[in-house]
This record gives structure tokens, sequence and C-alpha cells, in this order.
């Protein structure tokens, strides 16, 4: 306030620009630890900033309903099979959580599946191929069909949608031809990939030496990024906060490990899919590129005048959407021990992308981690394996499936609108 001659008070407009939220969540766990940081999560919730709560609740919600009807839901056998079926769906799903982080889609990401499925048939059961060419040549048929996605949207402008739409049909076809008349190849039960995908599970001794190595690696990067804060003047997490969270990690990676074991134990191929859910992750938040993609899909103009290469960052992504479909199609046919003209086919574009948008990923752009093709992929395979427990057929799991996407979207669009209006868009 000012006070002119004639004695009147004026007020003074404060123009001091008001802290990013992120920056202002760090100075309050800096300042107040613990409770801090219970009124930073409390704050992102009130603004709309949900993160994987509603995912993990709906999760929670879902797994407790299947065990109340089907006592064996929850048993260390039945989760075991969950984690199975849930690895081939996931892989797929990480490549769309990388388009939707574009505002981009891919449609064809079933039909990219099973071409790659059909020509690891193909070259190594009928061609007598080494397994790793097999598998390599179905790997770069997704890497060279997502360059071709890249290069017609960057160079011709054609949307994603109708691009990939037409690769949903052109490459379904291309997977019937390449089968040709027999249509069927069943893998061989002994060949190291069926062995991998089927029969490859960690000791317990191994699982708990993972843990505890992942724990570790965890800490240390927590404190390591906290002495440079530190030592550069910014504010930095206290100890107690490091150390609540490599906990509740640990608690998080022990208790399934536990149940598991009661069966055979962690599986080889869901392992996998945990590692490139955890390698996505980092690219995108520590990377250069991960940095990039975020960039441009929250504003493609922003990011070009920033000099960011929008061009390169369209093609590599959409070149690691179709590769991740292709390595989730190889995997699915060595769990199933066969190729067919129904790989890929199906729901499973359904299911990919429903796993990566419940899982949080948002069809706007700009938002979503690598943890939700992981997330989601866990729900939908739930739903799938629940019903299946209690003899309901596909129909019901179409209508259950479809409400759950309808409920994800619709908080999406919710959380958006709180976001921009608390100014944490």
């Amino acid at each position: 306030m000012t006070t002119p001659v004639d004695g009147s008070e004026v007020a003074v407009q404060d123009n001091t620009p008001a802290l990013p939220a992120d920056l202002q969540d760090e100075r309050l766990i800096a300042s107040r630890g613990v409770s801090g940081a219970i009124s930073a999560f409390t704050a992102r919730l009130r603004s709309g900033d949900l993160g994987s709560v509603p995912v993990v609740v709906g999760l929670i919600i879902i797994w407790a309903v299947f065990q109340v009807a089907n006592s064996n839901f929850l048993s260390s056998r039945n989760l075991v099979n969950l984690t199975l079926q849930t690895t081939s769906v996931g892989v797929i799903a990480i490549g769309i959580v990388l388009v939707l982080l574009l505002g981009e889609i891919d449609l064809s990401v079933g039909s990219v599946s099973g071409l790659s499925a059909a020509v690891l048939g193909v070259t190594f059961v009928n061609k007598g191929w080494p397994l790793v060419a097999s598998l390599v040549a179905g790997m770069a048929i997704g890497l060279v069909i997502g360059l071709f996605y890249g290069a017609l949207y960057t160079r011709f402008g054609v949307p994603s949608f109708v691009i990939t739409l037409a690769g949903l049909l052109g490459f379904l076809g291309l997977q019937l031809l390449v089968l040709g008349k027999e249509g069927s190849l069943n893998l061989p039960f002994d060949s190291a990939l069926v062995g991998f995908a089927t029969r490859s599970f960690l000791s317990p001794v191994l699982a708990y030496g993972l843990i505890a190595v992942v724990v570790a690696a965890y800490v240390l990067s927590r404190l390591r990024g906290r002495g440079a804060r530190v030592a550069a003047g910014l504010s930095a997490a206290p100890t107690s906060i490091i150390a609540i969270k490599a906990g509740a990690l640990a608690l998080v990676l022990l208790i399934p490990v536990i149940v598991l074991n009661g069966d055979r134990g962690v599986s080889s191929m869901f392992l996998l899919f945990i590692a490139l859910v955890v390698a996505t992750d980092f690219a995108i938040r520590k990377t250069r590129w991960g940095r990039s993609v975020v960039a441009v899909g929250g504003n493609v103009e922003a990011a070009r005048r920033a000099g960011i290469n929008v061009r390169v960052i369209y093609l590599t992504v959409f070149a690691a959407c179709s590769t991740f479909a292709a390595v989730g199609g190889l995997l699915a046919a060595a769990r199933l021990v066969a190729v067919n003209q129904s790989s890929g086919g199906g729901d499973t574009n359904l299911n990919a992308i429903a796993a990566a948008v419940i899982g949080g990923t948002s069809l706007f752009g700009g938002r979503g981690s690598a943890y939700s093709a992981l997330l989601g992929a866990l729900v939908i395979m739930s739903i799938s394996n629940g019903l299946a427990l209690l003899s309901l057929d596909s129909s019901v799991r179409y209508m259950v499936t479809a409400g759950v996407l309808l409920i994800a979207v619709t908080i999406d669009s919710l959380s958006r609108r709180s976001r921009q209006a608390h100014g944490r868009a």
C-alpha cells in the first residue's frame, strides 16, 4: 500500500511471477519434510493432478471384487498366470504411451504385432533361419513400418489416425499373405524362445537379490541427486523422505514376489516387460529425447521455436511404437507356442490402447508415463482373467472394459480442466 499526498491509500499490484507448482512442492517438502510431502500430495490431488492414483485405486477395487467372487483370483498360481498374460499387451502399450504423449494414435499395433509373429514363424519354422535372425527380422519389420508412418506424417501431413487405420488393414492382409495357405504354424516347444516365455522363472534367491539391488540403486541415486542439489544451493528433499520412499518401494516389490514365489515365481518374460517399462520411463524423464517428446506433445509450435527437431521426434516415436508392437507380437507367439491368422487380431488393439489410457496417459498429449502401460495392462488383463475364472463370456468382458475405459477418459478430461484452472496444466 502507498499513501499519496491527499492521505488516501492506493493498492500496489504485485507483479512478481508465481513459482511453478513443481518448484513450490519441492520447497515445501524441503522445508517441512514428511508433513510437507503430504501437503504437496494433497494439493496436487485437489488441483486435478491425480497421477496414478485413480488406476491404483481401481486396480485394488477390481482385485477385491474378483477375490470375493472367486477365492482363487489372488492365489499364487493365478497371479503368475496373470503376469504371463499381461506381458505382451503391456509391451505393445508402452509404444501406445509414446504416441499418446505426442497427442497422436496408432491403430495398427495389433496388425503389426501379428505380422512380426508371422515373419518369426515362417522364417524360423519353414525357412530354418537361426532363432536370433528370425527375431531380428520380426523386430525390423516393426521398425520399418514405424519409420514409414513417421515419414508419411511428417512429409505429407496425413493424420496418424488415417495412416495407422490403413496400416491396420494393409498389414493384416500382409500377415495372411506371409502365413500362406497353411494359416497356422507351431513353434518348436523346445526352442529357447518358447522356453523363455513359458518355462523361465527366477529362483527365489535371485528375485530377492534383485529387489535388494533395485532398492539400493534407488537410494544411491536419490542421495546423489540430493547432494548435487545441496551443492548447487537448491532445495532438496530430506533424507527421511528418501528413506520412506525406499521402504515403500521395497514393500511394493517384495510383497508380489513373495506371492509369486508361492507358485512358479517371477517370470523372466514379465521381468523383461518391467525392464522395458523402467528403461522407457528413464528415456522419457531423463533424456533430451524424452523431454522433447513431452514438449512436442504439449505444444508443437513452441517446441519447434525452442529448437527441437519436431520431424525427428515424430519419426522416432512412431518407429518406437511399431517396434514395441513387434516385440509384443513375438512374445505373444512364444507364450502361445504358435502363430496363426488370428495373431495380433481380436482385441489386441483395444487392450493395448485401453491399457495406456486407463493407466493414466492423457489423450490430449504431453502427459503420461511408461508405468501407465504396466498399470493399465494389469487392469485390462485382471478384468479378462477374473471374468474367465467366473466363467463369463467375452461379451461381459468387452462391456466391462468399455466402462472402465470411459471412466478413465472422463477422469482425464476433468483432471485436465482442473489443472488448467489451478495453473498445473
